[in-house]
């Protein structure tokens, strides 16, 4: 496989891709153009269901956010998205790396655990951990060390939220180093550069668009995090508009759209500063990955892996599992009820059959808008793109609400309330934001040129797609794939109020056990829950990634 790159100070070389050369982009095809307006349509049905809301008092929506009851909350918010975005975004680039592109022993069992944070239940995972490390807890119990800690506030919400959410940067950043070829660090190491220099000229630049859009997703998963906060007791914006849902629910819709203005904001400035920065486009076709030996930092590497693996999964895992043996030695049913473990069969089938399939239609959906905003200049791929990923910050409450109000109040849709296409169809609106960042690094990585010279011989649309470009995005787009797959599987405010009846799911199961004290149960459907992500990341985004999967 020939990997071909050029000097990124060279405005002058047809293979850099500059701000200048992006704005002379070949102007969009009109179906594509169609579609990016279609789509830009369905994700903004959350947003207009806000502004609708709140015009129908417009004082009283002005008074509400610029009051310090929503204004002091909003500077905790910004301010823990902001710390657990930075530190997201330096340990899943490392751990990213880690996997992908040095000697690690065990790599491949660590490329699937450290994905697997991703599916805990935020609500379930701090839970866990309050159980296991406060003072009296199963530390305690287990082998009688009393930690003495309070854990509460700010930096036990860090610190989970950190543990839940570097996956977010973890996978899109581990799909593009494992397409990088070997070819140019190997270069680069024969002309005398220290591995320090190799990763900052020629590892760094081809990474650094899949660590901000990463980033971006930590960014607007915290701002609408609210089961972690919550019982970790830190007063966030979130926590502020459940609070209010009931007693004053005009004043949690007026908060909400503050929250979905600040993302959308976000996103704008992300997408301008995005947009400026210059990126070589590099085709690699050879799966070899390039190995960095790591020598005597082969035992520190693996130890520092181990320990993210332990507190962000091990922890937890073994509170649900100490929580199901505690059930079952109990002399109790280990599901609180009359009923077996089988019963946990379909639940899971029904969690694993909705995550692919949301995962599917959240790529059919957004792969067309990653190529209008990376390959065209197209303003209509633009404003789908700000959509899309302004969508993820609005609370899942809020946009199943909004859907609710649609389906019941629009003309013709009325019989798609409490369906499973309304259902998938909700989880593609609020995670189809993973999806839509991992694809336009996906269709980004894919240079220009190879699409010109397959035209060039004749083949058409459909055939370059699927002959070019396809192979080259598969390890992103099963990254985007992924991200979304791992957060339909755990979601539950969605799933509470559009799933149809008799529609059961283990994010269902454990939020019942856990409501009525049968932690038992709640513990196995957690395992359930982590063993079944494992194989479906292991099937569906691990193993199309080069190097990790052979």
């Amino acid at each position: 496989m020939v990997a071909v790159a050029r000097d990124r100070s060279d405005p002058a070389d047809p293979l850099v891709d500059t701000p200048r050369r992006r704005r002379r982009g070949r102007r969009a095809p009109t179906p594509l153009v169609i579609i990016g307006l279609v789509v830009a349509g369905l994700f903004s049905a959350p947003l207009i269901y806000l502004i609708q809301r709140n015009a129908d008092d417009v004082g009283a929506m002005f008074s509400t956010i610029t009051s310090a009851s929503t204004l002091e909350p909003l500077g905790r918010t910004i301010w823990l998205a902001v710390t657990v975005t930075v530190a997201c975004g330096a340990l899943g680039t490392a751990v990213a790396w880690l996997v992908t592109r040095t000697d690690l022993p065990a790599r491949r069992v660590f490329a699937v655990l450290l994905a697997l944070p991703l599916v805990l239940p935020s609500f379930v995972a701090a839970s866990a951990l309050v159980s296991l490390f406060a003072s009296g807890g199963l530390l305690t119990d287990v082998i009688g060390l009393d930690t003495g800690l309070r854990v509460r506030g700010y930096w036990p919400a860090f610190g989970v939220l950190t543990l839940l959410s570097y996956p977010y940067v973890y996978l899109p950043v581990a799909a593009r180093l494992s397409g990088l070829p070997p070819s140019l660090e190997e270069s680069a190491r024969a002309l005398g550069r220290r591995p320090v220099e190799v990763f900052r000229t020629i590892v760094w630049p081809q990474a650094v668009g899949a660590v901000a859009a990463g980033s971006l997703l930590v960014f607007l998963y915290v701002v609408s995090e609210f089961g972690a906060v919550s019982i970790l007791r830190y007063d966030t914006l979130t926590r502020r508009i459940y609070a209010a849902r009931l007693l004053d629910p005009q004043a949690a819709i007026a908060m909400s759209l503050a929250l979905a203005t600040i993302a959308i904001a976000i996103v704008v400035v992300e997408r301008a500063v995005s947009r400026r920065r210059s990126r070589v486009e590099i085709a690699a076709v050879d799966s070899r990955p390039h190995q960095v030996h790591l020598g005597r930092w082969k035992v520190p590497a693996v130890a520092g892996m181990t320990g993210v693996v332990t507190l962000a999964l091990g922890a937890p895992v073994f509170v649900l599992g100490f929580w199901t043996a505690r059930g079952l030695t109990g002399g109790r049913s280990v599901l609180g009820r009359d009923a077996d473990v089988a019963d946990l069969v379909s639940p899971a089938i029904t969690t694993a059959g909705l995550a692919v399939s949301a995962a599917a239609v959240a790529l059919a959906v957004v792969l067309p808008i990653a190529y209008l905003t990376t390959r065209y200049r197209s303003r209509a791929g633009g404003v789908a793109n700000t959509l899309v990923v302004g969508g993820f910050a609005v609370p899942g409450l809020v946009i199943a609400l909004a859907l609710v109000a649609w389906t019941l109040n629009a003309p013709f849709v009325g019989r798609l309330y409490q369906t499973l296409p309304l259902l998938v169809f909700a989880y593609v609106v609020h995670f189809g934001a993973q999806a839509m960042r991992a694809s336009e690094i996906a269709v980004g990585g894919v240079p220009r040129r190879l699409d010109d010279a397959a035209r060039s011989l004749g083949a058409r649309r459909s055939r370059r797609f699927r002959t070019v470009e396809a192979p080259l995005m598969a390890p992103g787009l099963a990254a985007g794939a992924g991200l979304v797959l791992l957060s339909v599987m755990k979601e539950l405010p969605t799933t509470l109020l559009l799933a149809p009846i008799g529609v059961d799911t283990l994010a269902l199961r454990i939020w019942s056990a856990t409501q009525d004290g049968f932690f038992a149960q709640a513990g196995l459907a957690g395992l359930v829950l982590v063993a079944i992500s494992a194989a479906l990341t292991w099937v569906l985004v691990i193993r199309r990634m080069p190097g990790l999967g052979r």
